[in-house]
């Protein structure tokens, strides 16, 4: 289970641990974002300094009709308590955990300021 808290700002938000290839892990927060359907982006400084390994360019539609270009890397990611190697979008945002890494969960929210958020796998 994943735990997380609403932000004053109605931001949906959890604790992500991310392993780099330069040898340590990094704890962030990330941002839940059910617009996007990647696993997880994190901005360009962040890549860098975790050495996350380069694997291809992407192209993303954004909600106001423009095309986005992007790079991709490989990364891991503690996921309820497993290492997932997971695609990572390099965007210039907060990081974002998208709904491709929550495919297999339940996501409960408690939609007001310091609401709870929880993640729970789903049973088959």
């Amino acid at each position: 289970m994943i735990n997380g808290a609403v932000s004053s700002d109605r931001q949906v938000v959890i604790p992500l641990t991310i392993r780099g290839n330069a040898g340590y892990d990094r704890d962030i927060e990330a941002i839940i974002d059910t617009g996007f359907d990647g696993w997880l982006s994190l901005p360009p400084s962040l890549i860098a300094a975790l050495a996350l390994e380069w694997r291809q360019r992407g192209r993303a539609f954004l909600a106001d009709g423009s095309e986005c270009v992007f790079d991709i890397y490989e990364g891991t990611t503690i996921w309820d308590g497993q290492n997932v190697r997971i695609p990572v979008h390099e965007a210039e945002t907060a990081p974002l955990v998208g709904m491709s890494l929550l495919d297999g969960y339940e996501l409960v929210i408690q939609v007001r300021s310091s609401g709870t958020v929880t993640i729970r796998k789903l049973t088959s």
